[in-house]
């Protein structure tokens, strides 16, 4: 168990990472453009991967319902969205928001799932993540107006 705590604590590095390094390349070429290089990067690396494990051939089951393939999709529409974001918040709002959005995300479809219950302590948890969102805009509004300030001292 502790070896899948340290390894999704390690993805969330990389999440960090990877939204400030994508939303570097986005003020270049754009948000769109960002996400594209973004996944053909990725498919190349994991093409690489999979053919150094011995493990790249197509699996074909019938079985997989079609709405699984939409993670991708997804997948790019997240990066783009991050990329744009991430040039006109900054990194720790737009990581905020991000994490805000998959905690109660996550915290429905868990609730949807019948072998996982919901507690009133991730109730609790989406409400602290809500109530972070609301101090960290209160504390961008206090930046601006101290800014602000400044500036007609300056003037």
């Amino acid at each position: 168990m502790t070896e899948f705590i340290f390894i999704a604590l390690l993805n969330g590095f990389i999440v960090g990472l990877s939204r400030a390094i994508n939303g570097r390349l986005s003020e270049d070429i754009g948000a769109f453009k960002a996400s594209f290089w973004n996944h053909i990067v990725g498919f190349v690396f994991l093409s690489i991967l999979l053919i150094a494990m011995g493990s790249f051939h197509f699996e074909t089951n019938a079985n997989i319902p079609i709405y699984a393939y939409v993670g991708g999709f997804l997948g790019a529409i997240l990066v783009a969205i991050n990329s744009y974001t991430f040039t006109k918040i900054g990194a720790t709002k737009s990581l905020l928001l991000l994490i805000s959005g998959q905690m109660i995300t996550s915290v429905i479809l868990d609730n949807k799932n019948s072998e996982i219950t919901s507690t009133i302590a991730k109730l609790i948890g989406i409400c602290f993540i809500i109530f972070g969102v609301y101090l960290s805009k209160k504390d961008t509004e206090n930046d601006e107006n101290k800014n602000d300030l400044e500036i007609r001292k300056v003037g």
